[in-house]
């Protein structure tokens, strides 16, 4: 299992707000460290991943289990 360094739960939103509070949570973070996000919109199972294709971030994993999605997210180095 990851382990990481900050949770973000966006849990009631709809895109893009998830990717706009992760990409700033994102700019506080240093180099390596890892985020997991939390969302129960369908639309970030797309969003996300073309999300970090844009911003060089490294997308670890992305599950669904019980109508939560949970994302982990690493900073780019």
């Amino acid at each position: 299992m990851t382990k990481a360094d900050f949770s973000l739960d966006t849990l009631g939103m709809f895109c893009p707000i998830p990717v706009i509070l992760t990409s700033k949570k994102m700019k506080e973070m240093v180099s390596g460290q890892i985020i997991e996000v939390l969302s129960d919109d369908p639309g970030i199972k797309k969003d996300m991943p073309v999300w970090c294709k844009n911003t060089g971030n490294t997308l670890l994993s992305l599950k669904e289990a019980d109508g939560v999605i949970t994302i982990y997210l690493c900073k780019k180095t």
